[in-house]
């Protein structure tokens, strides 16, 4: 009896992807194939619809990722919050959504034991190949306890509180980062299968060559996410701001004592929450978007938005701006608010088109999309990757 059968609690990566796991040959079963389509059981958080109405970063991944997958052939369910909209199966497990309960572990739990039991049962022929998990940290501590692999995507940082939690069971299943910048801090023993961004699906998002003259920030009012230094930086050069955001709770301290003092609607404005077609219209029309953060930002997905419009970059040498502000040709890097207001009278050197490429090559959702496909296969058919790739396919992981 092998290593695995004896010990199912201790699966390893390498068990997961090498031929070691069930002591056989590779699986070259049609599934394995790069033309064939997989059956995804895509696992989304509980709280909040997929797509979000409003602030939801993980629920609006995992519908571009879903939309992606289903247009390229997969057989895809999602499990998701109730109200939740895809082209692909929808299955709601509970009966409400919990946007006002987030990280409620006891929704957590119901939610992701429902979703194995679901899979568990599956009839034979319409078995998951994989799951796909972005539910938080569950689904990955049990992905021992069911016979279908699982990949499992890092949305986070890694953080005094997160990183024991995946030193004890990142080995269970598939990690897969959002940048190299997160992965270089993931804890000691853990062995991700690499980066691959966040998707964005460039239709939704309009490329605009004729800027506005004002400046944008967006994000959370936050020390870290910066609004008071994209203050400074904007008004060292006399260029307007537009700031954007909710105000969450336990953020309205921070904004009544750094920014409402300086928003006068003509200089500095503050537009509160943005969604939908008025969000991208704010993004595509902006002369460029500030990003003075002082965290190791694991993504980022406002420069995407940004560049996916034509919109560059400023940001300071933190985390995922490293790799996704090209510096003098998406954006800017800078190192300071002195340097981000130099930085402004140089943004008519960035061509719109060159910024939307960038996000063309490296966030597209079938670019994307392709990556995780590769991962799938990787991990629910060891050796068919090699296969893969001498059919031409190709992987985005990094």
């Amino acid at each position: 009896m092998n290593a695995v059968s004896t010990a199912p609690a201790r699966r390893s990566r390498r068990q997961l992807l090498g031929p070691a796991r069930s002591g056989q040959k590779p699986d070259l079963s049609p599934h394995g194939a790069p033309d064939t389509a997989l059956r995804i059981a895509m696992l989304a958080p509980p709280w909040i619809t997929v797509p979000a109405a409003g602030y939801g970063g993980v629920e609006s991944v995992v519908s571009t990722l879903t939309e992606a997958l289903v247009g390229l052939g997969h057989d895809v369910t999602l499990f998701c919050a109730p109200g939740s909209v895809s082209s692909a199966k929808v299955e709601a497990l509970l009966d409400r959504s919990h946007a006002d309960e987030i990280e409620r572990s006891i929704y957590e739990v119901d939610h992701v034991s429902q979703a194995f039991d679901r899979i568990d049962d599956a009839p034979e022929g319409e078995r998951f190949d994989v799951i796909h998990d972005h539910c938080g940290f569950t689904a990955l501590a049990m992905a021992n306890r069911i016979d279908t692999p699982l990949i499992h995507t890092l949305h986070g940082p890694f953080t005094a509180d997160t990183a024991p939690f995946y030193a004890q069971h990142g080995h269970k299943a598939a990690l897969v980062g959002i940048s190299r910048a997160q992965l270089a801090t993931a804890p000691a023993g853990i062995d991700p299968v690499g980066a691959i961004p966040n998707p964005i699906d460039l239709r939704m998002w309009p490329l605009q060559e004729r800027k506005a003259d004002y400046l944008l920030w967006i994000g959370r009012m936050t020390p870290e996410k910066g609004p008071h230094r994209a203050i400074a930086a904007a008004r060292a050069v006399d260029v307007p701001l537009v700031l954007a955001g909710v105000v969450q709770p336990g953020q309205q301290d921070f904004f009544d004592r750094e920014v409402a003092p300086h928003v006068d609607g003509d200089r500095v404005s503050f537009v509160g929450e943005v969604t939908g077609s008025a969000k991208r219209s704010l993004f595509a029309r902006a002369r460029g978007l500030l990003m003075p953060i002082r965290w190791d930002e694991p993504f980022g997905m406002v420069m995407i938005e940004a560049l996916a419009c034509g919109t560059p970059v400023i940001a300071f040498r933190e985390g995922s701006a490293r790799e996704v502000v090209v510096d003098g040709k998406t954006g800017f890097l800078v190192d300071g608010e002195r340097e981000m207001a130099d930085a402004i009278g140089q943004l008519a050197r960035i061509r719109a088109r060159d910024c939307r490429e960038w996000v063309s090559d490296h966030c597209d959702s079938e670019v994307v999309g392709a990556a995780y496909e590769h991962v799938y296969r990787s991990v629910a058919f060891p050796g068919s990757v090699m296969r893969a790739a001498t059919a031409g396919a190709s992987a985005h992981v990094v």
